[in-house]
């Protein structure tokens, strides 16, 4: 079957999350002070990362919703009891410099014109509706999808089945006239391949490795992939 929509994931495939989150926190850093426990402002990004994947895994596995996660975050971040309104205002600083350093990847704005009026677009992503229509708007990219499906408000988060063939549903199309690009290779390449999808890997970082996947390195490589051009490592199949 032919390709009929491409599903994309967001933080770190279209949007440089990691740029963003660390030059956020640096930022925010800068304005609170560096928290008691860290010698330097990296020693703390660090720990902020471990604590944000921490937690993120918390809230996919149902162990607390959106909020509660960012609250905890803050809370283990700063190691000491925090009432809901103090967390909630402390991250919500944090929040206002993560978003002055939001940008897309180069990549993102030509690649998405290369495919328009060839393929449909949809989102799915392990977030929060309401965070990524925000960033998205913010972005200038919104209007450039017809749906976006977030793990909060779908209750199931990828790789699960069930996250990927609901965004199939949403596009009333079936798993193999889909393609998800995402920078995860678990998460969402081999996710998607095993909700019936056809799985890209974004590698951007060039880590390399994981046969068993369609790879590419750059969005640019992208229309020609989906084209049926194997020179990326699509099986032929994939034509």
């Amino acid at each position: 079957m032919p390709i009929r929509a491409v599903l994309w994931d967001v933080d770190d495939t279209l949007f440089d999350y990691t740029t963003a989150a660390a030059t956020g926190m640096s930022r925010h850093l800068a304005a609170e002070g560096l928290p008691a426990g860290y010698a330097t402002a990296d020693e703390a990004g660090d720990a902020w990362q471990r604590l944000t994947r921490h937690h993120w895994q918390r809230f996919a596995d149902g162990e607390t919703d959106w909020q509660g996660q960012r609250r905890d975050r803050a809370r283990d971040f700063l190691a000491r009891p925090l009432g809901d309104t103090e967390a909630d205002a402390w991250f919500e600083r944090h929040i206002a410099h993560y978003e002055a350093a939001w940008a897309l990847f180069p990549d993102t704005v030509p690649a998405l014109d290369a495919l328009a009026g060839a393929y449909r677009h949809a989102v799915l992503s392990n977030s929060a509706l309401e965070q990524q229509h925000h960033k998205l708007t913010v972005l200038g990219v919104r209007d450039r999808f017809e749906s976006v499906l977030c793990a909060a408000e779908l209750g199931i988060a990828k790789p699960a089945p069930g996250a990927f063939l609901a965004a199939c549903e949403a596009l009333a199309l079936p798993p193999a006239e889909v393609a998800y690009v995402g920078d995860e290779p678990d998460i969402d390449a081999r996710g998607a391949v095993a909700a019936g999808l056809t799985g890209i890997w974004l590698d951007r970082r060039g880590r390399g490795g994981r046969p068993e996947l369609v790879r590419i390195t750059a969005l640019d490589q992208l229309p020609g992939l989906l084209a049926g051009d194997t020179r990326f490592g699509a099986p032929d199949t994939f034509r």
